[in-house]
């Protein structure tokens, strides 16, 4: 006798094709293609995401996208970079076009499956992909569909790695709220503590529709408790500073962009020498303690 229950990973599947379906402003578009088309026939798929999707503003800000690619090597001419992204991905780098600035991520598409499920205690992309996201340029249907399946895998790795720390009787939004405020405290953040909150209540709505898939879809797979909170903790901060380091090497004017994100978040007004400019890494490496000490970052 066949089973007739519905697949709640296929119900998620469906809410979360149809959300990275939602149209964009088109110069986010022609800017996902042009950063697909940087990388040749290795680009597979470009996600939208971050505050200024929530915010649709985009004159002043920094846009976020991630590339996903099928392979580093094929994705690079360099061979370094291509070890870079393996070693310790994603690699960042910052990108222009028609007027607006972004960074963008790269991941490979194992890479991308993997870092948004339960095998993986690092929250960075996880924790991304759980909130809103857009697929704004697939390079077929293949790729559009490997896209969904793995940004599917997000929100029930959140939520089922949230159950092993919170209180299981909460109401939705205070669960999804909870859980995203152990994600950000599991990074260098220069956020505001009320972060978490603000993500959940920019649209209420969208987290009470995918609340009961991606739940079922945790429970489904078992929730699975890999190390502590405190473990991440300690990890993703340690983790958080080897990758901007990384970046230093990658991000043409990474520390001016760093230092222009926690001024906009933590409301400081840090200012960089023109020595600090050219020295990213070692302005990183300076100003770190500083930053923990004074709270800019968490």
């Amino acid at each position: 006798m066949s089973d007739s229950r519905p697949d709640p990973s296929a119900a998620l599947e469906a809410l979360v094709a149809e959300e990275l379906d939602q149209a964009v402003d088109p110069r986010v578009s022609a800017m996902a293609e042009a950063i697909a088309a940087r990388h040749g026939a290795a680009s597979r798929a470009v996600l939208f995401y971050g505050s200024c999707l929530r915010d649709v503003a985009l004159e002043g800000a920094m846009l976020d996208f991630y590339l996903i690619v099928s392979d580093y090597r094929a994705a690079y001419d360099k061979g370094w970079l291509a070890t870079a992204n393996r070693l310790i991905p994603p690699n960042v780098f910052p990108f222009a076009h028609d007027g607006l600035a972004a960074k963008y991520a790269v991941l490979s598409e194992a890479d991308f499956h993997r870092l948004n499920g339960p095998e993986t205690r690092s929250v960075s992309v996880w924790a991304r992909f759980a909130q809103p996201s857009r697929l704004v340029w697939a390079a077929d249907a293949e790729a559009r569909g490997r896209a969904i399946s793995a940004v599917s895998r997000a929100a029930p790795t959140l939520l089922g790695a949230a159950l092993c720390q919170v209180p299981n009787d909460q109401e939705p939004l205070a669960l999804w709220r909870a859980a995203f405020a152990l994600t950000y405290a599991a990074e260098l953040r220069a956020e505001k503590g009320s972060r978490a909150t603000s993500v959940v209540d920019s649209d209420p709505v969208r987290y009470m529709r995918f609340f009961g898939p991606a739940m079922a879809a945790a429970r489904n797979v078992g929730t699975r408790c890999k190390g502590s909170w405190r473990r991440r903790r300690v990890e993703g901060k340690m983790l958080s500073v080897v990758r901007l380091a990384k970046a230093s090497a990658t991000f043409a004017g990474g520390a001016e962009y760093i230092v222009w994100k926690i001024n906009r978040h933590a409301g400081t007004a840090i200012e960089l020498s023109e020595w600090q400019k050219k020295h990213p890494l070692l302005t990183g490496l300076t100003l770190l303690p500083k930053l923990i000490g004074s709270g800019a970052i968490r």
